[in-house]
Order: structure tokens, then C-alpha cells, then sequence
């Protein structure tokens, strides 16, 4: 299953450490997280990362590589 990714925030507008699946699942930053590791493989190899405000990350994989 192909899944597009999106950063998220809170109401306040401040970015978490939380990331939104399509299907609706939300995956903290949690290495040991099996659907984190799967985020960052997928994203990595050109799966779509949207920004906290929905616009495509053209930058999606050197973001990816700042996490743990």
C-alpha cells in the first residue's frame, strides 16, 4: 500500500513530534516504532511528505535524515 505522510502541529500552530499516515494513523518519533521505521524507509525512497500546512516537502528526504 502506497501511503503519503504529513508533519504535524498543534492548534497553536507549533510543530509535534507526531506524523499523520493518509489511512489516518498518527506515528510519533519513536525509533523503536515499527510504523516510524517504515515512515522513514518509505519517505526516503520518494514517498510524499507534506509540510504541517499540507504543501508537498521538496526536501522531504534531508529532513527524514535529521531524525532519530
Amino acid at each position: 500500500m502506497n501511503f503519503t505522510y504529513k508533519k504535524s502541529k498543534t492548534v497553536d500552530g507549533i510543530e509535534n513530534q507526531v506524523i499523520l499516515r493518509s489511512d489516518g494513523a498518527c506515528i510519533p518519533f519513536n525509533p523503536a516504532n515499527t510504523d516510524y521505521a517504515n515512515f522513514k524507509k518509505e519517505v526516503l525512497a520518494g514517498a510524499e511528505l507534506q509540510d504541517a500546512d499540507g504543501n508537498v516537502m521538496t526536501d522531504a528526504s534531508a529532513f527524514t535524515a535529521t531524525l532519530p
